[in-house]
């Protein structure tokens, strides 16, 4: 998988959140965004895409509950396991817990149809962007093949996403990244092959903050 995954085994500074699931509206305390309708949004906040949201159990290998203070970026990833859905790759981070010794997760996991699941809060850590996990929100997006190109649903869910997010904590487009600018790993590889694609989607981003403003 094109994750940050971290080798080493010793956690510090743990803050202890409340995993429970609001059953509505922002979860400012869980950094959740549940309650939207079936076409995403809420009349407070008609730009919010629609979001499943289905947090990891909290553990050390994927949800260790670590503060995120301060969110300065979001980070843009591909599965890198071509085929598989946004449910697979969210089960696959809630495996990770029975102790396999591979650190993983991600925020968001986009899917193929476009649908997102929330897997961590926006208050907490993931590990998926390596020196970039305390300062970011990580996306990781299904593809169907090897290429690394995304649907025209994921895309437009990413563009979304991100340009939701950008809007709510205050994110430059700038600080729109890919965990290729974070260790150079090549991901998510078609941005990463296709820098004129990855340059249109930060316009695109950009456009659409701009209609959420």
């Amino acid at each position: 998988m094109g994750l940050g995954v971290i080798t080493v085994g010793v956690i510090i500074a743990v803050a202890v959140i409340n995993p429970g699931r609001p059953s509505g509206g922002y979860g400012e305390s869980e950094g959740t965004f549940a309650g939207t309708s079936a076409g995403g949004g809420t009349a407070e906040d008609p730009g919010r895409p629609e979001l499943d949201v289905q947090l990891l159990t909290p553990n050390e290998f994927s949800r260790p509950q670590i503060a995120l203070e301060q969110i300065n970026g979001i980070v843009v990833h591909y599965t890198g396991n071509p085929g598989t859905t946004a449910q697979e790759n969210r089960d696959y981070f809630e495996g990770l817990k029975d102790g396999s010794g591979t650190y993983a997760s991600s925020h968001f996991v986009i899917g193929m149809d476009g649908e997102i699941i929330q897997c961590i809060p926006s208050t907490e850590i993931s590990y998926a962007s390596n020196d970039r996990n305390y300062d970011t929100l990580s996306i990781e997006c299904c593809h169907p093949d090897e290429s690394g190109q995304f649907t025209e649903a994921t895309y437009q869910s990413l563009v979304n996403l991100t340009a939701w997010l950008c809007s709510h904590f205050d994110v430059p487009v700038d600080g729109v990244i890919r965990h290729y600018d974070v260790t150079g790993k090549e991901c998510p590889k078609y941005f990463v092959d296709h820098e004129d694609a990855w340059e249109q989607f930060r316009k695109d981003v950009a456009a659409r903050e701009a209609e959420l403003a």
